[in-house]
């Protein structure tokens, strides 16, 4: 993966991630063990009204393509899994970004 797109992938960042079972738009919850081996990043998203999260590998040969929609300029916390009980509305006002 491109350094720069791997810079953008924090805590709060809302991506696009392309693999080989199709498409998953969310928000990043963590990131983990940087750029090594086994670095992954947490995806989050609401799907028919369940939260839904997916586990990727940084360098993960199945993931064809990765878009940053939006990246917030700073969050509290590099793990924001505390917006797992959050509604909508106050995910937004919290973090500044809606799945």
């Amino acid at each position: 993966m491109e350094e720069n797109i791997l810079k953008q992938i924090k805590a709060g960042a809302k991506i696009r991630v392309y693999d080989a079972t199709g498409r998953f738009e969310g928000i990043v919850l963590a990131r983990k063990h940087g750029k090594e081996d086994g670095g992954t990043f947490t995806v989050r998203a609401e799907v028919a009204g369940v939260g839904m999260e997916k586990i990727y590998p940084i360098n993960s040969p199945a993931i064809k393509k990765l878009e940053i929609i939006s990246s917030p300029k700073k969050v509290n916390r590099s793990k924001i899994y505390y917006i797992r009980g959050l509604s909508k509305k106050k995910m937004t006002k919290k973090i500044g970004v809606t799945i």
